[in-house]
């Protein structure tokens, strides 16, 4: 017999709350042993081929305080702009990794190869880009958006260009501090706040 579904609701959302950490990165909640190793604990293994970086920042509430508690997933191409499973990508980028920001500072970071452009189906290319979701206590539905770089061309990269309010853009670009070192923050609200993405 078929139920009918005019007399359920939908449940209501929830935070995140601080369960996301044990079932997710059990090591780093403290619950070593679970698993071998957390999901996604590296972007990259040695030998990865380009530029290896390092990416920090923190994701930062409508009071300009660090959340502690945010959790971070991050999906991108090799060097070459290829994501794995294609042809000819690199086997040491897992193009895949989860990370948490730092108990104590609120600050995380992210260590990986730079990404390369990568095709479009009806060809042209985007920018260098990373894919992020983000959860954290007071998030009721995880967030994604991107990291794109200050140092790379993005004048002609789809997503970007679709942006209205241009000034808005320069929220999702990483700034170069230093060799291989770039600060991207997450602003969930207020000023600068974060270019979010429905995908």
């Amino acid at each position: 017999m078929v139920q009918k579904l005019d007399t359920l609701i939908e449940t209501p959302s929830q935070t995140a709350g601080p369960y996301v950490h044990i079932g997710a990165i059990p090591s780093f909640a403290g619950n070593p042993g679970i698993y071998p190793e957390d999901l996604g604990l590296r972007a990259i293994e040695d030998g990865a081929q380009g530029d290896i970086i390092t990416i920090t920042g923190a994701v930062i509430d409508g009071t300009g305080w660090a959340l502690r508690d945010a959790m971070i997933e991050s999906w991108q191409a090799d060097a070459a702009g290829k994501f794995p499973g294609q042809d000819g990508a690199d086997p040491q980028v897992n193009g895949f990794c989860r990370f948490a920001a730092d108990k104590d500072s609120g600050e995380f970071t992210l260590r990986t190869v730079k990404p390369g452009k990568t095709p479009m189906r009806g060809g042209g290319f985007q920018a260098p880009h990373i894919a992020l979701w983000i959860v954290a206590r007071g998030i009721n539905i995880g967030l994604q958006t991107r990291i794109y770089f200050d140092d790379e061309d993005n004048s002609t990269d789809p997503l970007l260009k679709r942006i209205e309010q241009r000034p808005r853009a320069e929220t999702l670009i990483a700034k170069k501090t230093g060799e291989g070192q770039y600060r991207f923050d997450i602003r969930l609200q207020g000023d600068n706040e974060t270019v979010f993405l429905d995908m």
